[in-house]
């Protein structure tokens, strides 16, 4: 099983379709999307690309890929109307391997303001557009950065495969990477 996490498209199709040529080649086998799918918020620039029609019609081709999808603070209830999978939860729990991930955007659960988590369960979140992948006090902490406004390092998106999570830049080469085991 090998997951790719995407956080913050912000309705880049070009930076969308890289990631998403990644995942073909790869021969990924599911997709978690942390939020921010269609639009680029009024803090941001507009992104090369621009286009959250396309953005929706692209993912909507992945939908029986696409087994999480949580609500970042730029979408909203309207983008549902053109999205065939659900993206309006605030957070959503997966659990694999024998592992919990608390899966949210980060604008209201991140690191600094965890949900109630358990020893060594995994808290995955993007929103503030910088790669984490590391331990706190037996909580694994994960933030794939966003592909397409990213605040710190390069455009990517991490990975999940053999309890490892893994940050990877567009050239395909790991950033971070965390073993859960």
């Amino acid at each position: 099983m090998k997951w790719m996490i995407i956080s913050d498209i912000h309705g880049s199709i070009d930076d969308l379709k890289k990631v998403l040529d990644i995942f073909e080649e790869e021969h990924m086998d599911q997709i978690i999307l942390l939020g921010d799918l269609l639009y680029h918020g009024p803090r941001n620039s507009i992104p090369e690309g621009y286009d959250p029609k396309a953005v929706a019609q692209l993912l909507n081709q992945y939908k029986d890929k696409i087994i999480c999808s949580v609500r970042g603070n730029c979408d909203s209830e309207v983008d549902q109307m053109l999205l065939e999978f659900p993206i309006l939860s605030t957070y959503s729990q997966i659990f694999v391997d024998n592992h919990r991930f608390f899966l949210t955007h980060g604008h209201i659960y991140n690191e600094d303001n965890q949900p109630p988590l358990n020893k060594g369960d995994t808290l995955m979140y993007g929103h503030f557009h910088v790669p984490i992948a590391k331990k706190k006090e037996d909580i694994y902490i994960f933030n794939p950065n966003s592909i397409t406004f990213p605040k710190e390092g390069e455009k990517s998106y991490g990975v999940y495969e053999n309890q490892c999570l893994s940050i990877y830049n567009f050239n395909k080469e790991i950033v971070k990477k965390i073993s859960l085991i």
